[in-house]
């Protein structure tokens, strides 16, 4: 069984406690790449062609003799062909309605029927997310990414959940050690490419995650500070944990997120929790 002190808003050490089973879980690398890669792929936006396009002129061009605006004699391809303009019985045509003829419709278009959903077996989704969770005490993995604080894991008591300033955040943040780390997060670049026009233009850096029992007022607060994510136990997963794919995301644990996901066998295959996950769906 893992141990780890805990602390207080104050940042000092409180205790040690014993955290759940899931900190036990060997870290299988490949296994959270393909929970997040998952994850990644249905966020993926259904596109395609309007089903018409390119098939809404009238392109029927007859090459019978002494029709009316036919193409007999002109010594035309036997493509179909649409009326651009007409002076008396003369006629101009271009070609339409055909793959490969301007203004036609194309080929092989895009479909917005296409699927573009990929699954992932409950149990590896479960244990990749157990996975993730056990890497965040890895002081090699997380020092990948985060600058790491002097007390390291991080966790703190149930009253952080009560903060609804950032100032108050910000200020535990440097207690516990965190300061080299809000520098880090503060800066903000220009993106590359095309993303400046579409309001994506700066690219910001992934801080902390803070994680607890429920939602509360400190997602407010800690909305202003940048990189900084919240979350509350039960809506965890791969992608949250392991950003990227990199596994060792720096975590604010509180205190009773912990008791929450060891009382309620979160990301298990117990019975308590496959009863509650079957409810949600």
């Amino acid at each position: 069984m893992t141990t780890a002190k805990l602390y207080n808003i104050q940042g000092t050490e409180i205790k040690s406690i014993a955290l759940p089973k899931q900190f036990d879980e060997p870290v299988d690398e490949n296994l959270i790449k393909r929970a997040v890669l998952v994850l990644q792929q249905n966020k993926r936006q259904k596109y395609g062609a309007l089903k018409t396009a390119g098939m809404r002129s009238s392109a029927n061009l007859s090459r019978r003799r002494k029709d009316y605006r036919g193409g007999y004699g002109r010594g035309m391809s036997r493509v179909p062909r649409k009326v651009m303009w007409r002076r008396g019985t003369q006629f101009s045509y271009e070609g339409a309605f055909v793959s490969g003829t301007k203004g036609g419709r194309k080929a092989h278009p895009s479909k917005p029927e296409k699927n573009f959903e990929v699954k992932i077996n409950k149990k590896e989704r479960r244990k990749a997310i157990r996975s993730a969770i056990s890497a965040t005490l890895s002081s090699d993995l997380v020092s990948v990414r985060h600058k790491l604080p002097k007390v390291f894991p991080l966790i703190t008591e149930a009253k952080i959940e009560t903060f609804n300033k950032t100032k108050q955040l910000k200020d535990l943040l440097i207690k516990l050690g965190l300061e080299s780390e809000l520098k880090r997060i503060s800066k903000k670049t220009i993106r590359a490419g095309k993303g400046t026009k579409r309001n994506r233009k700066y690219k910001t850096k992934k801080g902390p995650l803070i994680i607890t029992a429920k939602v509360g007022p400190l997602e407010k607060a800690s909305k202003n500070l940048p990189g900084i994510e919240f979350s509350p136990i039960d809506k965890i997963n791969a992608e949250i944990l392991a950003p990227g794919t990199t596994p060792g995301r720096l975590v604010i644990w509180s205190e009773s997120a912990l008791e929450r996901l060891e009382k309620e066998k979160l990301f298990t295959n117990s019975p308590v929790y496959l009863k509650k996950e079957k409810a949600n769906e």
